[in-house]
């Protein structure tokens, strides 16, 4: 499995312009990477909702891509946004981050922890370009196909859980960040 630190710094190395908005655990790593106007740490009370954001903002910003990193225990409280997503040729990658635990939240497995197949879901809703990846030579290879070319993307990333980590908080308020990404998307408010 890979560490989930590890598979950022390579999404970061990889990353052009592209938003990417962070969930739950990811908020914790992504700042040690990356501190763009274009990063949208998406705390609190954000679980199962990082996707229906990031295809509003590929609905709203056509041309603008975006990146969204979610655990599988957010995702597991939305699943319905594969099928809306699907409907969509937009430029939207979701990069599960799959660690089988509520992980900030006590470190809980999630249900059916290591026998849910994320990827056959992700095809069954109807996004054409799905990806597993289960070690860190693997996510170096695909990474680089996966963040280019058409979308939807869905990409199931198998991580290390990490028991006794607590929420994390983002590294500016809400509001900042969302002052941010207006100006970088150029939108006066």
């Amino acid at each position: 499995m890979i560490k989930q630190r590890d598979l950022l710094q390579i999404l970061a190395q990889q990353r052009q312009e592209q938003i990417v908005i962070t969930t739950m655990g990811s908020v914790g790593y992504w700042p040690e990477f990356s501190d763009s106007d274009k990063d949208f740490h998406y705390l609190p009370s954000s679980m199962g909702q990082a996707v229906p954001l990031g295809l509003g903002l590929c609905l709203a910003q056509p041309g603008v891509e975006v990146i969204v990193l979610m655990g599988d225990g957010s995702l597991l409280m939305n699943l319905g946004c594969l099928v809306t997503v699907a409907q969509f040729s937009v430029p939207l990658r979701i990069i599960l981050v799959d660690n089988q635990l509520y992980e900030v939240t006590g470190g809980q497995a999630v249900a059916h922890a290591g026998r849910t197949n994320y990827a056959l879901i992700a095809q069954g809703a109807g996004i054409p370009r799905v990806y597993t990846c289960t070690t860190l030579e693997q996510w170096q290879q695909l990474s680089v196909e996966a963040l280019q070319g058409p979308g939807p993307v869905f990409i199931w990333c198998l991580v290390e859980g990490e028991r006794g980590r607590t929420t994390p908080a983002p590294p500016r308020s809400m509001t900042e960040q969302i002052h941010r990404l207006q100006k970088s998307l150029g939108i006066s408010t």
